[in-house]
């Protein structure tokens, strides 16, 4: 292609779905305070730092909508992080929930970094067809894209590789954390304390 370039770009996409034994209005409460709780703090350590940048009701379809600024650590190995020289990355969650559907859908970019490494997180959370009233069906699809620098251009696949994998253990961790908030929940709602 004479005078034309093009930017090799790797990406590397999963899909995971999961199944909360619990009703949607707990999980998406659990959703929600899932930053917050102190407890969780050690489980999920990536995170650290999670601000409210605006929430908005629309009253006319009575859906919410909520901005917020996450703070993680630079996802990757120890090795990309010294290259790029950043230890952070900066994200921004946008959710929507339509409380009359049911729906509750979360979707998170990383804003720094961009150069290197683009992410882009999507969950639903949706009453299960099986069990409507009593289970929740979240589906997680997450893409990273890694751009080579000359200097990675070899490890690149290699890197995602390691991204996607510390983006599956955290998806662990934050399962594990949202079935502990919904059980904390259940029993708040049945007058039980843990």
């Amino acid at each position: 292609m004479a005078g034309g370039s093009f930017t090799f770009v790797m990406v590397k996409a999963y899909a995971q779905e999961h199944i909360y034994k619990h009703p949607w209005e707990r999980v998406t409460s659990a959703s929600w305070r899932k930053f917050a709780d102190p407890e969780n703090k050690r489980t999920l350590s990536h995170i650290l730092e999670v601000d409210t940048l605006n929430r908005k009701l629309d009253t006319l379809s009575g859906k919410l909508y909520t901005t917020r600024a996450l703070t993680i650590h630079a996802p990757g190995p120890w090795f990309v992080r010294k290259v790029i020289g950043q230890d952070i990355c900066h994200c921004v969650e946008s959710t929507v929930v339509d409380a009359q559907s049911k729906s509750m859908q979360l979707t998170t970019r990383n804003v720094s970094l961009q150069k290197f490494i683009e992410v882009e997180e999507k969950i639903r959370y949706d009453p299960h067809p099986d069990n409507p009233t009593g289970w929740t069906i979240c589906r997680q699809e997450t893409s990273i894209r890694i751009k080579p620098l000359s200097a990675l251009a070899s490890m690149a696949e290699k890197v995602e590789q390691r991204c996607a994998e510390r983006f599956m253990q955290n998806s662990v961790k934050g399962r594990e954390v949202m079935e502990r908030i919904c059980k904390y929940l259940e029993a708040e709602s049945s007058g039980m304390a843990l």
